[in-house]
């Protein structure tokens, strides 16, 4: 396994990271990248290479005042005749905790925004809204994007690892030790010849080919505490 500085100078400098999160929670590795330096060529290899889907998460605080909310919160608040929203929504994942996603956003000078370098402009952008939200950000959130789109948001909980334990929590929390946006893209690895999430042998294996940071969730949880 790598160390937290490493993954911090990987993040710092425009590089990946692979996040394990827990053999007793999902179980599975995200490849993360920070938003305000993600460029084509990071959605490309995301794709390709981790295969999941693409997300953007999101520091909890800078959610709350852009205004998002949990999706599942979102369906639970539209009426319908059969309780559709409300039962679907109702209870948490077989790994203990309601998901983190919120919306899902275009840039509006994107065109179809599923593109590589569409959704590399939308994640960038967002970033740069994360960046300044207490300086026009909102605003330009507001008018400068669509929902929905390709781009879904998760928010990070407000105590992060205090409070839930997801690759949303360590992406968010690692771009805190960082020093950058708390804003990262992350996407989950699978393997397409078990057609399950990637085996950590195997992502050590390509962790190794790829000269990336490799962290398991407890490295990340130890830090947290000192």
């Amino acid at each position: 396994m790598s160390t937290i500085d490493e993954a911090i100078f990987a993040l710092r400098n425009g590089r990946f990271v692979l996040v394990h999160d827990d053999k007793n929670r999902e179980n599975e590795i995200d490849m993360i990248v920070a938003g305000e330096n993600i460029i084509p060529k990071h959605v490309a290899t995301m794709r390709k290479d981790a295969g999941g889907l693409l997300c953007l998460a999101i520091d909890g605080l800078i959610s709350k005042k852009l205004g998002l909310s949990y999706l599942h919160d979102i369906f639970n608040s539209i009426p319908n005749t059969n309780n559709l929203f409300q039962v679907m929504t109702n209870g948490r994942s077989p790994y203990g905790d309601k998901p983190s996603f919120s919306i899902s956003v275009n840039h509006r000078q994107t065109y179809t925004g599923i593109t590589d370098n569409d959704r590399a402009l939308t994640i960038s952008m967002v970033a740069s809204v994360c960046k300044n939200i207490d300086n026009g950000g909102i605003s330009e959130f507001i008018h400068n994007f669509r929902t929905p789109g390709h781009v879904p948001l998760l928010i990070a909980a407000p105590g992060l690892l205090k409070q839930r334990f997801g690759h949303t929590e360590l992406a968010i929390y690692l771009a805190k030790l960082a020093g950058i946006t708390p804003t990262v893209a992350i996407c989950e690895m699978l393997d397409s010849k078990t057609f399950n999430s990637l085996s950590i042998k195997d992502a050590i294996k390509y962790a190794e080919n790829a000269n990336i940071p490799l962290l398991e969730s407890k490295q990340i949880q130890t830090y947290s505490l000192i």
